[in-house]
């Protein structure tokens, strides 16, 4: 049987962590937030440490909220990178971009293997195993590890270690891109005194108009719970804007939305679902004096 360790139980952790439980296999898992872990205890193990819930792990998946959580649990105290056995699989699932996995590769033993996959899809996809599974790696370890994914989701191979996170950040910049435009049009509107009937109207006859209909009930009740955290989305946007930075190309658009996020999160948005972003637009339509697009006033 092979033996799993989990780091990391977040929303979308433990209910990935979850599926392999219920599957019947072997999970020892570990989370910075001891009661995060309370409702798996029946099925899996609970490890006090990382180190300690990777030891014997033939596969660790790690679903962690940033690079510095990634860090910390492999090199910090109790972290898991010595401990790994040879011949063991890690299969980073987190939303990190393409330069902590490399660093990630560089810091791992040439004889443990590392696919990263990252996830598209939020917490109900998580509960369900619909995620679509964006993995990079060895054709071979990819393969081998391909059977526990699949009780996640959809896999899909995107080439060498690296490329699935880096397709992550192509798929959140759309995602986090889209919801901007239809924020800003939904503001232009109201500043040019078009009802809002009117401007859905309008808005279904365009490329935005699934992406119109899908979130008007939650602009209407100006209710926005949470599935994936506005404060995840900003990190994810500002690793994609980062990524394009270092290799000399500025993302016009992607810092626009990473502003917008910003702003949001200053304003106390950022446990709320990232499709308040549309709330904080629409609240402070404000023209900037440097881009002439719409933004919200300095403080």
């Amino acid at each position: 049987m092979t033996r799993i360790a989990f780091l990391g139980l977040g929303a979308m952790g433990s209910r990935m962590a979850m599926r392999l439980v219920t599957a019947g296999h072997d999970v020892t898992v570990w989370s910075r937030t001891a009661s995060a872990a309370e409702h798996l205890a029946a099925g899996a193990h609970l490890a006090p440490t990382p180190a300690a819930a990777v030891r014997d792990a033939d596969v660790i998946f790690t679903m962690l909220a940033d690079p510095t959580a990634l860090e910390q649990v492999m090199h910090g105290p109790h972290g898991v990178a010595a401990e790994l056995s040879e011949g063991s699989t890690v299969v980073e699932m987190s939303t990190v971009g393409p330069d902590a996995v490399t660093l990630l590769r560089e810091a791992l033993a040439p004889a443990v293997n590392l696919v990263d996959a990252p996830v598209l899809g939020s917490v109900d996809a998580a509960q369900d195993g619909t995620l679509v599974i964006l993995a990079g790696g060895p054709p071979r370890v990819v393969e081998q590890v391909e059977p526990l994914l699949k009780r996640l989701g959809t896999v899909v191979r995107t080439g060498p270690v690296g490329s699935g996170a880096a397709a992550k950040l192509i798929a959140n910049s759309v995602l986090l891109g889209v919801l901007t435009v239809l924020g800003e049009a939904l503001a232009l509107g109201r500043l040019l005194e078009l009802p809002d009937d009117v401007m859905h109207d309008v808005l279904s006859r365009t490329p935005l108009a699934q992406q119109a209909q899908r979130r008007r009930p939650s602009i209407d009740a100006g209710n926005y719970p949470s599935r994936f955290a506005l404060a995840l989305a900003r990190k994810d946007i500002d690793l994609a804007v980062r990524a394009a930075s270092t290799r000399g190309v500025q993302l016009r658009a992607g810092r626009a939305t990473a502003a917008w996020l910003a702003d949001a999160v200053d304003s106390g948005r950022g446990t709320l679902d990232y499709t308040a972003l549309l709330a904080q637009i629409l609240e402070h339509p404000t023209p900037s004096p440097d881009t002439g697009v719409l933004t919200p006033p300095t403080p």
